[in-house]
């Protein structure tokens, strides 16, 4: 699709509602991605694009002095447990959009991100009470087989590749001591470079957790749910949305020493000055590239080029 007349960029997305609320305010403090930055980020960023814009910061030789063009700023919800990017996807929010633009802070400063294929899992497996100590026998243990199945996973990491990941906890594990738990429940994730890989991760995934239900004559439900792509890279992709349209995910290092994400180190990094020093750099950074979007239409025009050969 060559460019038309209006040019559209998208800094992030955002979608309110109680749900996404809900799946955001469940996770602990240190398993957020930093949104004091990179809110603070997309709006500086909208703002500085739009006032050099207005002020026909076309002093930059070259750049036109008007341009027929929007800046449209989304946030996202339930960025990482519910996949909000997927589910603006499907609302159409990203229709018409010529270029979408992201920066995330890290821990080292680098063009091109690399996440993983990823999806949420819930299993949840339901056997029969009864009294642990008087008649244990009249029971089917729901815990005993989420512990199997937590056994499994273990084993099964040995032959998984070096770049594939699993992980989950316990979300319900009975009632009390002196009761076999009847309902056990557990959260996984899934995660692979390789979207074919990741697909027979699912497969085995399912196949250890029936095996575990028929160990213990118990039955098991494995939901899935969220559900992240593996990166386009195109001018760098922020995963689901670089399946759409030209995207770049930068990323900005706060710290000096290597952090890992998710950590309260890392999230405490983001409360001090160089955070924020980052946070103004990126802001600026992002908003010259859309201004050299809107200002240059070949440049949009080879990115499509580009998205279309690798989709």
């Amino acid at each position: 699709m060559a460019m038309t007349s209006s040019t559209r960029w998208a800094a992030s997305r955002r979608r309110s509602g109680d749900a996404f609320r809900a799946a955001a305010e469940r996770r602990g403090r240190g398993s957020r991605c930093l949104p004091n930055m990179t809110r603070c980020r997309g709006l500086a960023t909208a703002a500085v694009t739009t006032r050099w814009l207005h002020r026909g910061s076309a002093r930059r030789s070259g750049c036109p002095r008007s341009f027929a063009g929007e800046i449209v700023f989304l946030g996202t919800p339930a960025e990482e447990r519910g996949s909000g990017k997927q589910i603006m996807i499907d609302d159409g929010l990203f229709e018409g959009i010529d270029a979408a633009l992201l920066y995330h802070p890290c821990d080292r400063t680098h063009v091109e991100s690399a996440p993983l294929a990823s999806e949420d899992v819930a299993v949840t497996f339901i056997g029969l009470q009864a009294h642990a100590a008087s008649d244990p026998w009249k029971g089917k243990n729901a815990l005993d087989a989420l512990v199997l199945l937590f056994s499994s996973v273990g084993l099964w990491r040995q032959q998984l590749r070096t770049d594939a990941r699993v992980h989950g906890i316990v979300t319900e594990g009975g009632t009390a001591a002196n009761i076999i738990p009847e309902r056990a429940a557990a959260w996984f994730m899934l995660r692979s470079p390789d979207q074919g890989y990741y697909d027979e991760m699912k497969q085995r995934f399912q196949a250890m957790a029936e095996g575990a239900a028929m160990a213990t004559d118990t039955t098991v439900e494995v939901v899935y749910s969220g559900g992240a792509a593996t990166m386009n890279h195109n001018r760098t992709i922020m995963a689901n949305v670089s399946w759409v349209c030209p995207t770049i995910h930068p990323e900005m290092s706060i710290v000096d020493q290597p952090t890992a994400g998710h950590s309260t180190a890392f999230r405490d990094a983001a409360a001090e000055p160089r955070a924020d020093e980052t946070t103004l750099l990126a802001a600026t950074l992002v908003a010259q590239t859309a201004y050299d979007l809107l200002a240059d239409p070949s440049l949009v025009e080879a990115a499509w080029r580009e998205f279309r050969t690798r989709t």
